[in-house]
């Protein structure tokens, strides 16, 4: 059986934030993770994908956001047309009008914290 994959926009290389928290829980808990940041280059061993139509996978069983909300807004078309079966905005990423634009494109936003979702606290993450 295949992996469930995951895309963490705002993924980080700073092991302190969520986005790079996130890609590790993912990590533990089985998913083959897409670490999406402009920069590129390898956040925890992993190839970061520059945009999200750049991850090699044609739909995703998870797109987790880390983004501020003005960012998210923008990408929105980009995420509705790679598909998704959960779409996670976390808290930051959650303003109303970015839930109302994701609903207009039919990707049901889940307004929680991915990481908790997974059974896993944030704080469990040491910073180095």
């Amino acid at each position: 059986m295949p992996k469930p994959t995951a895309a963490i926009l705002g993924a980080s290389s700073n092991r302190s934030k969520y986005g790079n928290k996130s890609v590790r829980a993912h990590q533990r808990q089985g998913y083959e993770v897409y670490p999406v940041n402009p920069k590129g280059g390898q956040i925890e061993g992993l190839t970061t994908y520059c945009t999200l139509a750049d991850v090699p996978v044609e739909s995703l069983d998870r797109i987790s956001v880390y983004l501020p909300p003005d960012v998210t807004l923008g990408l929105l078309e980009e995420i509705a047309a790679k598909g998704c079966r959960e779409f996670w905005l976390n808290p930051g990423a959650d303003a109303p009008e970015v839930v109302e634009r994701a609903e207009a494109l039919g990707l049901h936003p889940i307004v929680a914290c991915s990481i908790v979702d997974l059974g896993i606290s944030p704080g469990d993450f040491a910073s180095a």
